[in-house]
């Protein structure tokens, strides 16, 4: 006896799926997705028949590890530099044109 999963997967439809996604396919259309929507059910099938009970739960296939530097606290800009490149300032702040759309 198949569970409700199985039977929802088995039962899924192309016409379905593409109202959902507002397409309108033809007739050869549908046929041909039908045969590969059907055969990407019957993988996932076979992956829910296999027994995974000690297979231990990752993220990620591989090995991962952080490839970010240390975050180290460096001395910036001086305000001087930054405001002298400015093309217009005020009371030690770089102004900008104001944008309202």
């Amino acid at each position: 006896m198949t569970d409700d999963k199985t039977q929802s997967a088995k039962k899924m439809d192309v016409r379905y799926v593409a109202n959902l996604a507002r397409l309108n396919l033809t007739d050869g259309e549908v046929a041909e997705f039908q045969a590969q929507l059907d055969h990407i059910v019957e993988h996932f099938n076979q992956l829910r028949s296999m027994n995974v009970d000690d297979v231990e739960p990752m993220a990620h296939a591989t090995p991962i590890q952080n490839v970010f530097r240390d975050d180290v606290v460096r001395p910036g800009l001086e305000r001087d530099v930054i405001l002298n490149n400015a093309p217009q300032q005020a009371s030690g702040l770089i102004m900008v044109p104001t944008i309202v759309e």
